[in-house]
């Protein structure tokens, strides 16, 4: 599978072009400066290009930005994006002294980015942390979410290869609310135990 990952220069999305070069797809790392994608891109053995080239040819574009910045680029991508399938991987955070909580936004990030969008939007990895995918395949399961079957099943193909556990679909993109809101609870988890928490589902086969 060739694998745009937009926002492939920062933490969580080189982490993820590198666990999905080692697992033998086809990646090409996205930025808004050309130079620094591909320079980052050999980091993690993928090409790079900017955001326009990145996504041209590609079977499916992870949208890897930060949360703050996902709304835009997708608007500013919608065009050379066209019909490729778009998974979603950020949520909208509230940092607080008293700890961490979802966005104000009834609607999730991947379900706005929907609106912007032709194409099918995904939503998944949000249990996954960049810290843990820059050692190798993150622990536990990977959720995904969404309205249309084949994007899912690609998204569901690509989450396998970066988890030690299992793919999952976790149902329409409207529970994209519930796993992004669920991130901020991994975060939690993860100041208050000093950890890096991923999620297993139990009673699936």
């Amino acid at each position: 599978m060739r694998v745009a990952v937009v926002g492939g220069t920062g933490d969580f999305g080189l982490a993820l072009a590198r666990q999905l070069s080692e697992s033998g797809h086809d990646v090409v790392v996205g930025s808004r400066d050309a130079e620094r994608a591909r320079a980052k891109a050999a980091e993690a053995g993928a090409a790079g290009a900017a955001n326009e080239d990145a996504v041209a040819g590609a079977d499916l574009v992870v949208l890897a930005v930060v949360a703050d910045a996902a709304l835009a680029t997708a608007a500013a991508l919608a065009a050379a994006i066209g019909d490729t399938p778009v998974l979603s991987v950020a949520s909208a955070l509230r940092f607080t002294k008293e700890g961490v909580f979802p966005g104000d936004e009834l609607r999730s990030l991947a379900e706005r980015t929907q609106d912007l969008l032709h194409a099918p939007v995904t939503a998944g990895l949000h249990s996954l942390a960049a810290a843990s995918l820059s050692r190798g395949k993150s622990d536990g399961d990977a959720l995904v979410c969404g309205d249309d079957a084949g994007a899912k099943s690609l998204v569901l193909e690509l989450a396998g290869a970066v988890v030690t556990g299992r793919a999952l679909d976790a149902g329409p993109l409207a529970s994209a609310r519930a796993l992004e809101g669920m991130t901020a609870v991994i975060v939690n988890l993860n100041k208050r135990y000093r950890a890096h928490a991923g999620i297993s589902v139990t009673g699936v086969p």
